[in-house]
């Protein structure tokens, strides 16, 4: 690193889980971002301002006046720009020195499996089901780590999937994809706009933590938020034998309801 890199990172540097061995492993990563709205926002922020050395940063959309009361990376000057350029301007910002590249389109399973290879993780900041599966079947198939997170009205969950390790559940273990859910989207339902944030921002911090080797807890345990009472809760599952995409061979999982209702999409 130079001395201009041992100065910026120095709070990470100091941390001895990071050190200097992790700071240097941050800015030879490759990070794959889906999704640059509520949740992609402070993903995509917080990953440029720990060093990560190249995001891709994946979104078809545009920014709306409707996506500043939760979408922190844009602004009004830049409504009308599509979001991943809007993001990339915000992550330059921060840090000139990240490489990101937006793409600006939807991700499809083609698209995923030409990205992903060679990616240290994909975070999974999208807004529907179809697509969250997509980052799963590209996550397993390439065995690159995937931190999915979701928001919707005063909802939000995250959870990690690791298809490196052998017992690591996939998205579909959870959500099988023969089982989608009426799409519910904040457009129609609403969502908290500091919900967004909490939850990008675990999202982002997760990812480092994998990228730097401390790994996650959260691998086979779907972490819940009420934003009403800030209460968090925690329910575990597990692989399962029949799952069409990981082809799992642990025993069943553990039931995953806990009263609460699970959130397939939404941000």
């Amino acid at each position: 690193m130079t001395d201009e890199q041992l100065l910026r990172y120095s709070r990470h540097i100091l941390l001895d889980d990071i050190g200097v061995e992790g700071q240097e492993r941050l800015l030879a990563a490759h990070a794959v971002v889906v999704g640059a709205g509520g949740l992609g926002s402070p993903v995509a922020l917080y990953l440029a301002s720990a060093g990560v050395g190249r995001i891709t940063l994946v979104d078809h959309d545009a920014v709306d006046a409707t996506n500043l009361q939760r979408q922190i990376a844009h602004d009004l000057a830049r409504v009308g720009l599509p979001k991943a350029l809007s993001a990339q301007v915000a992550m330059r910002a921060i840090n000139p020195e990240v490489r990101v590249t937006p793409v600006l389109q939807r991700a499809d399973d083609a698209l995923l499996n030409a990205l992903l290879p060679g990616a240290d993780v994909v975070i999974d900041c999208t807004d529907n089901f179809a697509t969250r599966h997509a980052i799963n079947r590209a996550s397993v198939r390439h065995r690159v780590p995937l931190v999915s997170g979701a928001a919707i009205r005063f909802d939000g969950q995250l959870s990690v999937y690791d298809p490196r390790q052998p017992q690591s559940p996939c998205y579909a273990c959870l959500f099988p994809p023969a089982h989608a859910p009426e799409e519910v989207r904040c457009a129609t339902m609403g969502v908290f706009a500091p919900l967004v944030g909490i939850i990008g921002t675990m999202q982002a911090a997760e990812a480092i933590k994998l990228i730097v080797g401390l790994g996650s807890r959260l691998v086979g345990r779907l972490l819940m938020l009420d934003g009403r009472a800030l209460a968090f809760s925690e329910v575990a599952f597990a692989r399962q034998c029949d799952c069409p995409v990981c082809g799992a061979r642990s025993s069943a999982p553990d039931d995953a309801s806990g009263g609460h209702q699970l959130l397939q999409q939404g941000q």
